[in-house]
């Protein structure tokens, strides 16, 4: 991915030197959940021998935290430092969620907020709570900003075999397309829905959440190459090796070896690289309803 020497956001905030702890420690649940949820699930599972299933009933927001308890504030981060390379290929990759959304906005006759990043270590306060590193990279709707902890990037490369910086940026697509969801009222409609529900049809609800996310990453990455042309060989393999990884049935055959369907909460692996399949080839919003469609 030819990344070097592209625009850098300036809508991206470092309080590494604020928060603490490093990549560990069990997150609080939430609304404010993410692509990592279930990869540390798993890990949490390895570590402490507790079941993944009980710890995403915890981390789907089953049972712990409610949407928005305590609003915490925090004062806005300084720019990372221009020597700090990951945390400039992050910046690239936000601004290039922006200049693609913007236009997909603007097309639709409506005006695309661009979300603020976070840079984090360990813990940070959010609108949704407290976040933790061990929740990995997620996206409050409550302050409009995406958390992340760059630690993440080196377990998703030493942990999951799923390396590369497009997988990396697989990842903040599909935090921004959260976002995305949220500006189009989607993320609402959904939490009043899921309230309403069981846990298995709250789960499944939440299943569409995430493939939806999926799909509009793969937007991003169709129009980001359509005016870039800067992935590579091997880079869009890298993003569909890292949706296979995080697909909950491969997560659960691997953390207990046996799968149970209705406690997924992020799609199976076939589904989560169909989804972003169908958004990469398509580069059409209106492609990923996974909402009137038979999964």
């Amino acid at each position: 991915m030819k990344w070097e020497g592209q625009r850098e956001s300036e809508n991206v905030e470092d309080v590494r030197g604020r928060s603490g702890g490093g990549f560990g420690g069990l997150p609080i649940g939430g609304r404010g959940i993410g692509l990592g949820t279930i990869v540390i699930a798993l890990i949490a599972g390895w570590i402490f021998g507790i079941n993944p299933l009980a710890l995403l009933g915890i981390l789907g927001g089953g049972g712990a935290m409610p949407d928005v308890a305590v609003v915490e504030r925090a004062e806005p981060g300084g720019k990372p430092p221009a020597s700090d390379a990951a945390a400039r290929f992050v910046s690239v990759v936000l601004a290039d969620t922006e200049d693609v959304w913007r236009a997909q906005f603007q097309r639709a006759g409506s005006q695309y907020r661009e979300p603020k990043l976070v840079l984090f270590r360990g813990a940070v306060p959010t609108a949704c709570g407290t976040g933790q590193a061990a929740m990995g990279p997620f996206y409050c709707p409550g302050d409009q900003k995406v958390y992340i902890d760059l630690g993440f990037f080196d377990m998703l490369r030493s942990r999951m075999g799923a390396p590369g910086d497009f997988a990396q940026a697989y990842v903040i697509a599909h935090e921004v397309a959260h976002h995305v969801q949220s500006l189009l009222g989607i993320t609402d409609k959904v939490d009043a829905m899921r309230a309403r529900q069981g846990q298995t049809q709250a789960n499944a609800m939440s299943v569409r959440v995430e493939l939806q996310a999926d799909c509009l990453a793969g937007v991003w990455a169709h129009h980001s190459q359509k005016g870039k042309a800067w992935l590579e060989q091997g880079d869009i393999d890298e993003a569909m090796n890292e949706a296979a990884q995080i697909g909950d049935d491969t997560l659960q055959r691997k953390s207990q070896g046996m799968v149970v369907p209705e406690s997924f909460t992020h799609g199976s692996s076939q589904q989560r690289v169909t989804w972003f399949k169908r958004g990469l080839q398509s580069g059409s919003v209106p492609q990923c309803n996974t909402f009137d469609t038979r999964l």
